[in-house]
């Protein structure tokens, strides 16, 4: 069934009072009990090991624990659970996704990949969010709004940042098999440990699907590794391997039905990274990294060659940073980047191009009283292509009543480098324009945390809104591409995730988001004015827990596949049920219920998603 304007509000009406009705009844019994502070860790946000209260940042944590109970394994899904980030599918598992962080494009959203940055404008990740498994070591951490002063380009709408975890106490492994609709077949393995001065993290995860279209199979691996070794108190060192494989039948949108075409990606990152303490006040982390991704589409036609286009990206980086803390209720943090990019396309435009860039950050983090976190920065990108790039970002926190209550903002700039395509790119009816300037954003945003006693959870609400400058669009005779126009994304986010007695889980996430191009008086396709999800889990214990899950989108534009026109996309919502038992203490069998009531629905016009769909598996601890 396809929701109604109404009966959405109403649901989700209903859920935000029935969490603040539960917030309530909470309050009297722990009114005088101030929360549980989370330990600092490195954020996305800052750099810097910070406690997460303190942020003026829109931050969104998710554990591999947190994952792993939700039977979740892909990017795609794993990112449809969190507010302000909608994404949409091409198609079935293995498809290209489009993810649309605050109502920026995917190309507008970074992706950092154990701190390597993953795309620019010529090396997307649309291929690796729609195929891509999150290892059973990984964490993941998405701050909203204008990230360019720490990352660069392309962190308008935010950062998504991927984690291998340290391995961690004694040596433990898990292996897991699932196997059910459309042909499924999957596998994983993780170990994690670690002895004396040296700790190790491993997963490995493989699996086919045919899914449920004619040439539609998909066919992927997932791989990795984290080494850690302490060298002395003050030094330690490390390593990270990432490598993701996918083989796609693509069929194209429903009108098409190619019965040949297929795509391929290999995608490889790799880091080696060093930890230093000089003296008490002093610290210091590099690391150097490198990508390796191969694209290949094949378009096989009768009577012809194959038609082979091959996007091959490879990059090199040295990030490092140094923090002095000798200063009172003060943390300053310094450093560069320096990366070379290449990118050979057979396809399009026909792009053999190198690119460097040199970059230096500052930040200042600060307290002006107890309670109160301020941070400022600023940051220059040097580009040999198209020039300089000047960034800053602000934020302030300020925690009320006992520290329960969070008040924040935060504002930034950001911008996003133009491709080699759009610069440089040659066929018979287009050429590029080297004289294009960055797109530019300009973004703030206003929130409240509330957080419940002993690390049982916290609801938060945000305000933001970004205004976009200088976009890259095509000239009125489409010969060429020029900095012409102008957009706007203002909303609001909402997200609470609770704790609840007798051993329940809540998490919920609601977007109100309003994205129009400024320049033609137009709204921006795919991005749905509401979009949510609602996660409830319950351990009904004695090794029995079970879930239920639930995603929506409503009010979005989108262009019909067929005539190329702009229409209104039908709302929709997903349903999923799952569940474990654990029939020993290292033996746990699982269920999961994919689309349980059976929507038919397109997440992309022309695109049909998948149906109904059941699957089983087990999991063995040693």
């Amino acid at each position: 069934m396809i929701p109604t304007t109404s009966s959405l509000a109403g649901f989700w009406r209903a859920t935000f009072v029935f969490t603040g009705v539960l917030a309530a009844s909470l309050l009297p019994a722990r009114a005088q009990t101030p929360p549980v502070l989370l330990a600092p860790f490195v954020t996305t946000a800052t750099r810097t090991p910070t406690e997460p209260q303190t942020l003026g940042t829109a931050v969104d944590f998710l554990s591999a624990d947190d994952l792993a109970r939700q039977q979740i394994r892909s990017l795609a899904q794993v990112l449809g659970n969190v507010a302000g980030a909608p994404h949409f599918s091409s198609g079935a598992a293995g498809s290209v996704n489009s993810l649309f962080l605050r109502g920026a494009n995917s190309n507008q959203t970074l992706f950092l990949i154990d701190g390597l940055r993953a795309n620019d404008p010529n090396t997307d990740y649309q291929v690796l969010l729609g195929g891509g498994c999150v290892g059973a070591c990984d964490s993941l951490e998405i701050a909203h709004g204008p990230q360019s002063t720490l990352y660069g380009g392309e962190a308008v709408g935010g950062v998504i940042a991927l984690r291998a975890q340290r391995g961690a106490g004694a040596p433990s492994a898990t292996a897991s098999v699932e196997a059910g609709s459309f042909g499924t077949v999957q596998g994983a393995l993780a170990a994690q440990g670690e002895r004396g001065a040296s700790a190790y993290s491993l997963s490995l995860q493989g699996g086919r699907t045919m899914n449920d279209r004619p040439n539609n199979f998909f066919n992927s691996a997932n791989t990795v590794v984290r080494l850690d070794h302490k060298l002395s108190d003050g030094a330690s060192i490390g390593g990270t391997v990432r490598w993701f494989y996918g083989d796609y039948g693509d069929p194209g949108n429903r009108y098409t039905n190619d019965p040949d075409n297929s795509e391929h990606e290999s995608n490889l990152l790799a880091t080696a990274f060093a930890d230093l303490k000089f003296a008490d006040a002093w610290a210091a982390h590099a690391t150097l990294g490198g990508q390796d991704r191969r694209f290949v589409a094949l378009t096989p036609r009768a009577g012809y060659p194959t038609g082979v286009t091959v996007v091959r990206n490879r990059r090199a980086v040295l990030d490092a940073q140094a923090t002095y803390t000798g200063l009172e209720r003060q943390r300053l943090t310094g450093g560069f980047t320096t990366e070379a990019n290449t990118t050979r396309n057979t396809g399009y435009g026909d792009i053999n191009k190198r690119q460097s860039l040199l970059a230096f950050f500052a930040q200042d983090e600060f307290s002006l009283a107890d309670d109160v976190y301020l941070t400022g920065g600023l940051r220059n990108d040097d580009f040999d292509t198209f020039g300089r790039a000047t960034t800053g970002r602000a934020t302030a926190a300020w925690l009320v009543a006992q520290r329960r209550v969070k008040l924040r903002a935060s504002y930034g700039t950001a911008f996003r480098s133009p491709s080699f395509l759009d610069l440089y790119g040659q066929s018979a009816f287009y050429h590029g324009n080297p004289n294009l300037k960055p797109e530019n954003a300009r973004g703030w945003d206003a929130g409240i945390d509330y957080y419940f006693a002993q690390k049982q959870g916290v609801i938060s609400a945000t305000w933001f809104n970004t205004d976009y400058t200088n976009l890259i669009a095509s000239s009125t005779d489409f010969t060429t591409v020029i900095n012409i126009q102008r957009a706007r994304t203002r909303g609001t986010e909402f997200a609470a995730q609770a704790n609840l007695p007798e051993a329940t889980t809540l998490r919920a996430a609601f977007t109100y988001l309003e994205a129009l191009n400024l320049t033609t008086n137009t709204r921006l396709l795919r991005r749905p004015r509401q979009s949510g999800s609602l996660d409830l889990w319950h351990d009904f214990s004695h090794g029995v827990s079970v879930g239920a899950g639930m995603t929506f989108a409503a009010h979005r534009r989108d262009v019909n596949a067929k005539t190329f026109a702009q229409i209104d996309q039908p709302d929709y919502s997903v349903t999923r049920l799952y569940a474990v038992w654990q029939v020993t203490p290292r033996l746990a069998c699982k269920v999961r219920f994919e689309n349980l009531l059976n929507e038919k629905y397109e997440e992309v016009n022309g695109y049909p998603a998948l149906g109904f769909g059941a699957f089983g598996g087990a999991e063995w601890k040693f």
